[in-house]
This record gives C-alpha cells, sequence and structure tokens, in this order.
C-alpha cells in the first residue's frame, strides 16, 4: 500500500513540475483556446467553424438565398392642396396653408422574374405618384405599375435593371402546419430584415382583408414595412407574400398572413397577359348557411351556401337561380362557405356554362350556368 502511495505522489509530483516547465517556456501551449482582450485577460472563445457549415438548425442559407431578390420599396403621392386656400375668406377663418407635403409610403416586394417583375401588395402601391425600388447591393430605380388586383391586394411592378437577383418560387400547395418559414421585409424602414416561425394555419378565410382569400397564417414577426415582402421555405423559397397582421398595437403580435405563391402566380400570369385578372361572376348574394335564413326562406338544406339576393338580367337570374335555392356543388366541387363559392366561381372560364347543383326547398336542382366577367373592383385610396 505504502509502496501505491509512493508511486502516486511521485506522478503528481511530475505531472505539476511538467506543467510549471511549460507554463514558463511555451505559455501559448497552455493558452490554446483562449484569448487576450485589450485588457490582457484570458478569455474562451469558440474555435471559428468552416464557412461551409452552418449551425446546427440553422436558416443562414435560406436567408442568404432568398434575401437578394427582396427590394425595398419607397412610394410618394402629392397631397392634394385645398381649392379655397387662396380665397382671402378662406383665408381669414382658417389661415394661410402652406401646400401640404408629399405623402411616403413604406414597403416591401420580391423579384420574380429576371425581366424585371416585382410581386408586391396593392395597398403598397395604390395611389403613389411615383414608386422607387431599393435592392440589397443599393442599387434603386423607378418602378411602373403593370397591373394591380386589389380583390387579393397584389400588384405587379416592374423596374429597368440588368443582373438582377431573382427568386426561386416554391410551392405553396405542399406547406403543413408547423413547417418552419422566414418573413423578409423592410419593416418600419430600418433596412432588410428576417425573423423565423412556422405556418400556423392555412386557408385563412372570412379575415375581411381581401375579397378572395386563402391566407397562410405564421407567427413570423410582420410588421409595417414587410407588406410585399417574403415568406419563404427553409430552402429560401418563395411560398407567400406577406401582406398583414393581427395587431391591437400596430405591431407584431405572432399572428401574420401571407398571400399563397400560387394566387400571386394566377394573378402574375392574367395582369402580364390580359391586363388584368379574369375572373367568373354570376352576380348573385351569397350568404353563409344559418339556422334562420334556412327557416326564413323554407329550405331544409345542412350544408352548402344559400342565395339571397340575384342581380336582375345577370348571369344566375338567367340561369334560373332564385333568392332561397342553396348552392351544394359547382362543376362537382362542393360549396360550404362564401369564400368557397367565391373562389369556385372565380376559377370558372366567362362564357363557358358549368353546372350548378341547387337545393330548392326540399329537392335536388341542377342549372346549367354561363358566368360572365367579373367587374373589376375599384377601392376607395388608402390614406
Amino acid at each position: 500500500m505504502k509502496r501505491l502511495w509512493l508511486l502516486f505522489s511521485q506522478t503528481v509530483t511530475v505531472l505539476v513540475a511538467a506543467y510549471f516547465v511549460v507554463a514558463t517556456l511555451q505559455p501559448d501551449w497552455v493558452r490554446r483556446g483562449t484569448t487576450l482582450s485589450g485588457a490582457g485577460i484570458a478569455l474562451m472563445e469558440a474555435p471559428p467553424a468552416p464557412l461551409a457549415e452552418p449551425a446546427p438548425g440553422s436558416l443562414s442559407g435560406a436567408a442568404r438565398k432568398a434575401a437578394p431578390a427582396v427590394v425595398s420599396i419607397n412610394t410618394s403621392k402629392t397631397a392634394v392642396r385645398n381649392p379655397r386656400s387662396n380665397d382671402p375668406w378662406f383665408q381669414f377663418f382658417f389661415g394661410d396653408q402652406a401646400d401640404q407635403q408629399t405623402q411616403a409610403g413604406l414597403g416591401s416586394g420580391v423579384i420574380i422574374s429576371p425581366d424585371g417583375y416585382i410581386l408586391t401588395n396593392n395597398h403598397v402601391v395604390e395611389g403613389a405618384d411615383e414608386i422607387e425600388v431599393t435592392l440589397t447591393d443599393s442599387r434603386r430605380a423607378r418602378a411602373r405599375v403593370i397591373g394591380t388586383d386589389p380583390e387579393t391586394d397584389l400588384a405587379i411592378l416592374k423596374v429597368e435593371l440588368d443582373k438582377l437577383p431573382v427568386i426561386v418560387l416554391g410551392n405553396s400547395d405542399l406547406l403543413e402546419v408547423g413547417d418552419r418559414v422566414l418573413a423578409i421585409g423592410n419593416p418600419f424602414g430600418v433596412g432588410q430584415t428576417v425573423t423565423g416561425g412556422i405556418v400556423s394555419a392555412l386557408g385563412r378565410t372570412q379575415l375581411g382583408i381581401n375579397t378572395f382569400e386563402n391566407f397562410i397564417q405564421t407567427d413570423a414577426a410582420i410588421n409595417p414595412g414587410n407588406s410585399g415582402g417574403a415568406l419563404v421555405d427553409v430552402h429560401g423559397n418563395l411560398l407567400g407574400i406577406n401582406t398583414a397582421i393581427y395587431s391591437r398595437s400596430g405591431g407584431s403580435m405572432g399572428i401574420g398572413f401571407a398571400i399563397p405563391v400560387s394566387t400571386a402566380k394566377m394573378v402574375l400570369d392574367g395582369i402580364v397577359k390580359d391586363g388584368q385578372v379574369t375572373r367568373g361572376w354570376i352576380g348573385v348574394e351569397p350568404s353563409e348557411l344559418s339556422p334562420e335564413l334556412a327557416e326564413t326562406f323554407g329550405v331544409k338544406a345542412t350544408e352548402g351556401v344559400i342565395v339571397t339576393g340575384v342581380l336582375q338580367d345577370g348571369p344566375g337570374a338567367v340561369a334560373g337561380i332564385r333568392p332561397g335555392d342553396v348552392i351544394v356543388r359547382v362543376a362537382g366541387a362542393s360549396i360550404n362557405s362564401v369564400p368557397n363559392l367565391l373562389s369556385t366561381v372565380a376559377a370558372l372560364k366567362p362564357g363557358q356554362a358549368a353546372t350548378f347543383e341547387v337545393q330548392r326547398a326540399g329537392q335536388m336542382v341542377e342549372l346549367n350556368v354561363t358566368p360572365g366577367l367579373r367587374p373589376m373592383a375599384r377601392r376607395p385610396v388608402r390614406r
């Protein structure tokens, strides 16, 4: 036992002596993994990671891929001078009112084509006299409006620049709740910002934001200035155009909404090809089916959308649709809500008849309805 103890003590003595010799002659060997601050304090720092290997769970690759194609949009609008401002009596009662300053707006956009096409929100550019786009490489250019679609709150701009970064379009139809996403935009004008979150819900409707609603809901922070920016997946592919938030304070509360890229592609093709989005229209006023409305019109339907009004001489009236009819199917597709009916009818080709299955009183009736062209919506300019 004494021999083992003697061997242990001698070994420790040798190791301690070796440490002091190394610390005296080669102090850098001992301090490997530490760095000295400006004040000479030894600090431990993580070793630099290889540039090609992002940290586990990092979405830096997605951000790096998508961010160059997301632009900042600045708009300006000349304020209208009161027509009576030069009247002496007006000036006597209200003072000499100088011209109001130019109103400025802020938003984001996404470059989707090397030809210079940019997707953004209609409310970002609505009523603007001038639109300026700023790229991440600091290039600036005037943009012109190719077309707008107020019913989905989308607009198509175009800039004349070379070597534009272009985002890759993803497939929003394959999204699932829980998928990780990034929101990229220019909130509050502070500069391009990337926030992360998940898909919280799909197919959000009846929010009162647009006529045609099919929103992706996300908890990625979206703030004023993010409108028109990109919602991308973990590969940096475009899934949607950030559009709106639910907030009581004006800032992000974790409930943001984006228009699916599938809708954006349809709007893009319609505007570039025809100058507008072509949608079907039958001229009826639909309402959600409720026990009260069913009792009022004397119908016993439990599913579908009830017609509460029909435009005289409209496509629906010509085909025989009446107030009180419950639309159950359109062209073979089941109808379960007003937004569902609007979207289904909008997808019909104007001038081409489609079969409508309606429940009238206690019996099912089939009607051949030839949709017309949906009138273009006109919205008042947001101020």
